[in-house]
């Protein structure tokens, strides 16, 4: 084979995949066509290559020490063409670039999801977004393709990523919070959040205090009911640091200084496997946790 005829990508996925499978049986089973066509593909790359890139030993094809090499290096750069390809890929099919998530984190979604979510359609070659929000367990007659929660479980198949270790810091207006430490806590309202009873004792118990330590504010049923009062009165609020980043880089808010706590809960996303668009599922969970770390990494409030 001349140098300058074209390597056939055809070829080198047969390859890869007898490598996978230890089988040319196994590989054309995989791959849906014939084992004479994968024998032949893999003639075809050993001619390109000037080298033998597997053997028989009974049954089964085994590598060459070249194959090996070979293979190792090929093997995710393939994978990496391949499902740019099938993502990128237009057919016919309705919502062939539509993604649902569905989410029991109605405040991360809010703050942080949707005000992204430009970014990951730009990414993806505008793909659209419909993001739902529930509480409720999902359930496998349920239609979403990414399920983002904290406290969900879900019992169907389905690939998870670990998306954010929330931290949680107590917040105000800066004028409020302005050269005040932990003293702020004893003339200035805390407000409560009732849909997170948790988060207080959880972070109260992390920095050692008790409750007689704080002032009682207002309660509202959400954070992002509450953001709107922490950012415009005197008063604190404790609360999940990534739902604040954002307001705390616009300056409208400022971390109380040493009010950083972990609150021991996660935020997962899982790519559900029965998904019409598992890819694209996937590729959102692998953005998702891009985005979180960055903003994590930006944002560390100061202590």
């Amino acid at each position: 084979m001349s140098e300058e005829q074209a390597l056939s990508l055809n070829a080198v996925r047969a390859f890869v995949q007898v490598a996978r499978d230890s089988s040319v049986t196994r590989a054309s089973k995989t791959l849906g066509i014939t084992q004479s066509s994968v024998s032949r593909h893999i003639a075809v790359l050993e001619d390109y290559l000037g080298a033998k890139l597997t053997e028989r030993r009974g049954r089964q094809s085994q590598l060459t020490d070249f194959g090996r090499l070979f293979a190792d290096a090929v093997a995710e750069p393939l994978d990496t063409v391949l499902f740019t390809a099938k993502r990128m890929r237009r057919n016919g099919r309705k919502d062939a670039n539509r993604l649902v998530v569905r989410t029991s984190l109605a405040t991360f979604a809010y703050t942080v999801l949707i005000p992204n979510l430009r970014e990951f359609s730009k990414e993806m070659g505008g793909v659209t977004v419909d993001v739902i929000s529930s509480l409720s367990a999902p359930a496998s007659t349920d239609s979403f393709d990414v399920l983002l929660t904290r406290d969900l479980m879900l019992t169907e198949p389905a690939d998870r990523w670990d998306v954010y270790d929330e931290q949680l810091v107590c917040v105000g207006a800066p004028d409020c919070v302005a050269g005040r430490g932990l003293t702020a806590l004893r003339n200035t309202p805390v407000i409560a959040v009732t849909s997170r009873p948790d988060i207080l004792p959880t972070w109260l118990r992390g920095l050692d205090l008790k409750t007689s330590d704080i002032t009682s504010g207002a309660r509202y049923d959400h954070h992002y009911l509450a953001l709107p009062a922490v950012t415009t009165g005197n008063t604190l609020l404790v609360t999940p640091h990534i739902v604040v980043a954002d307001l705390i880089r616009q300056g409208l808010l400022d971390v109380l200084a040493g009010s950083r706590a972990p609150s021991g809960m996660q935020y997962r996303a899982y790519a559900i496997d029965r998904s019409g668009n598992p890819d694209v599922a996937r590729a959102f969970c692998r953005w998702l946790t891009r985005l979180c770390r960055k903003m994590t990494e930006e944002d560390v409030p100061a202590e």
